[in-house]
Formats: structure tokens, sequence, C-alpha cells
């Protein structure tokens, strides 16, 4: 059975900034479609990760109320993630965004599944 801990809050922490991503992706500043265009992810398609990361930030907090939805979210944000990652190490698109922003949202994100919910 899946439970919450006493650091549920993390996976709020966690929906929060995917909340704030999706909508600064809506209209991307320099930084965001400098490294969308860097791992050569097309244009026609960018629109797609504003939807899945609402759907992920939603998933983790409705994770709050049933666990194991909440628990679903937070493995689906890592998978996410390890996507990117797995994007930028194959275009050689290895500068700051790769190092701060998809290695540091990899690593919340790892963090939060076992800290937020017990299996």
């Amino acid at each position: 059975m899946i439970a919450t801990t006493g650091w549920w809050w993390l996976s709020v922490v966690l929906a929060a900034i995917l909340v704030g991503d999706a909508l600064l992706s809506i209209r991307p500043p320099r930084f965001i479609s400098e490294c969308l265009d860097g791992v050569r992810f097309p244009r026609d398609w960018w629109w797609a990760l504003v939807v899945v990361k609402l759907l992920a930030a939603a998933g983790l907090l409705v994770g709050a109320a049933y666990p194991g939805i909440g628990a679903a979210a937070a493995v689906a944000v890592v998978g996410y993630f390890v996507c990117a990652a797995v994007a930028h190490v194959r275009t050689g698109f290895l500068g700051r965004s790769f190092w701060v922003n998809c290695l540091g949202m990899l690593a919340l994100s790892v963090l939060v599944v076992p800290a937020a919910y017990a299996f």
C-alpha cells in the first residue's frame, strides 16, 4: 500500500514548480526556447510539454488525497526528466540548462518519490 509521509509537501513544491514551468512555456522566454531548440524538440510540439507539465502537477496535487496517484505522477515526472536528460546528452546540448535546469529538476523529482511516498 502507498501512503504519504511527513514530507508530503515536497510533492506540492514540485507541482508548483511544474505549474510555473508550464506557464512560462506557453510563451517561452529565450532560455527555454534555446533549450528546446538545442535538443531539437520540434516547435510544433512545444504545446504538448505545457499539457504534460500541467497534468503532472495535477496528479501530484491529487496525490494529497490519493497517495497512489501522487506516487504514480511523481514517478512519471522522474521519467519525463530522464527523457529530457537523454535528449540533452544525445544532441550534445550540455550547457548550463542541462546541468542546472534539467539535472536539478531530475534530482528534485527523484527526491520526491521516496521522501513523499512510502511504498
